[in-house]
């Protein structure tokens, strides 16, 4: 067996890893980055990228059902799943050669193969040892099941990705971001739609009224939900599969797609047998992203808080900054942008309203919320929502919430304003171009300030 020794081995290759590699090889470090799948990891092969490729494929369906109404021609036929797919693989071989290039060009050693944690900075793969100086462990996340079987009608995110077909009929359990996503899909591609959720409102992360919003626009897309409703048992046959929910009621459909979140995938490397502390399959860390063992740290979904590719990117880039010496600025938690890609779509940061006053005291919160029906570029778009704001009287804005047709767009300055904590009375004044989306951030804080002008006080 061959020892190899670099100055950091990464076990992981998702956003967290390469994000930490490239960074770590910038800085001068000789880097060994381990994965057992493709470079990128499941944010790229099987998560964030081809979701948002198969929702912008249900954009292009829904605009062509509605093209008459902007008087443009137009006959919606079908949907051709084999040419949704490929135009989905193109995305990801673009972006995968991309990024395969961009690691081979730098003093990156890319391992492919099951690697293991085998000494407190020894990581094990193909029967050959590497050891770092540092270790990173970056091995993501995988699907939650809650115990239900997977197989034939039952599937989860995974499974849905490579459909060849569009169900006539699906049931989604879990009325959080995945289930919401994929709902969204399969509607806009002309299946009926059930969400099963057992809270009491959809995406109940959200401020409640997002979820409002949202509820609302998904009843007039005619898409159904039960909620504060769990479910008791499922079965399939060949004819369908059956879910009985805790209140007796029963719901039957062609497919059912397990939708109830990601767990860590931190068992079976080797962490515990290491004296990595976890908790539940969680890897825990200080502050500073480092684990109970020195020069051992861990970034993205293994560790506790927001599983989003984007947290595992800039977590990856904080600690190679860490191991370099640079002493760079913490990750904040609550100051991590939310998008959820359905439509209309959800963009959030920062403290809902319930969280604000918890931790402000209730007297000493406001929150205003502007309507979109006020927007020039919304009534375009033909998109109904809201941006609510969440501030500490007299003080800066600590919450944003929006909903609506590319809200994600909206939250570059949103997370702006909550992370330099911003007072309304800052960003007022600043001009927002006309007609966009992005004026409704202008309004909204021109409200919240006290100078309401399309909106009322």
């Amino acid at each position: 067996m061959s020892d190899h020794n670099f100055d950091l081995v990464i076990l992981g290759s998702g956003s967290g890893g390469y994000a930490a590699a490239l960074r770590s090889a910038q800085l001068g470090m000789s880097v060994a980055l381990i994965e057992r799948d493709k470079l990128g990891g499941t944010c790229l092969h099987r998560g964030c990228i081809p979701t948002k490729a198969l929702l912008h494929s249900a954009e292009v369906a829904d605009v062509t059902r509605e093209s008459a109404m902007f008087g443009v021609n137009a006959t919606f036929q079908s949907i051709d799943m084999t040419q949704v797919n490929k135009y989905r693989d193109s995305i990801i071989d673009k972006l995968y050669k991309g990024l395969t290039g961009l690691v081979s060009s730098k003093s990156i050693t890319f391992v492919q193969g099951e690697g293991r944690l085998t000494g407190p900075k020894t990581v094990t793969v193909n029967g050959e040892n590497y050891t770092g100086k540092n270790v990173i462990l970056a091995t993501g996340s995988n699907t939650r099941t809650l115990g239900i079987e997977i197989g034939g009608r039952v599937i989860t995110s995974d499974q849905a990705l490579q459909m060849d077909f569009v169900p006539s009929k699906v049931a989604v359990l879990g009325g959080g971001v995945i289930g919401v996503e994929f709902a969204s899909i399969w509607r806009s591609f002309g299946a009926e739609v059930v969400i099963i959720e057992g809270f009491d409102r959809l995406v109940p992360n959200e401020d409640p009224a997002i979820s409002k919003v949202l509820e609302r626009a998904y009843r007039k897309r005619g898409i159904e939900f039960k909620l504060g409703n769990k479910f008791k048992t499922v079965s399939q046959n060949e004819s369908g599969v059956q879910v009985e929910l805790e209140n007796g009621d029963q719901i039957t459909a062609d497919i059912l797609l397990v939708a109830v979140g990601r767990g860590p995938n931190a068992t079976g490397f080797g962490f515990e047998e290491q004296g990595v502390q976890m908790d539940r399959g969680w890897v825990l860390t200080n502050e500073r992203l480092q684990t109970n063992l020195p020069g051992v740290y861990a970034v993205g979904d293994i560790v506790p808080g927001l599983q989003l590719a984007h947290r595992g990117f800039m977590q990856g880039i904080f600690v190679a900054e860490e191991i370099a010496g640079l002493k760079p600025m913490k990750v904040d938690e609550m100051g991590i942008p939310r998008v959820t890609y359905c439509e209309p779509e959800i963009a959030s940061v920062g403290l809902t309203e319930a969280q604000a006053r918890e931790k402000y005291g209730s007297e000493s919160v406001s929150t205003y919320e502007y309507n979109l029906a006020g927007n020039g570029k919304s009534n375009i778009l033909g998109t109904a929502g809201i941006v609510k704001l969440v501030r500490q009287i007299n003080g800066p804005v600590v919450g944003f919430h929006m909903i609506g047709s590319r809200a994600g767009e909206q939250i570059g300055e949103a997370q702006l304003i909550v992370n330099w904590e911003a007072h309304p009375e800052d960003v007022a004044p600043h001009i927002h171009a006309h007609p966009t989306m992005n004026e409704a951030i202008g309004e909204a804080h021109l409200a919240i300030a006290g100078k309401p002008l399309h909106a009322h006080a």
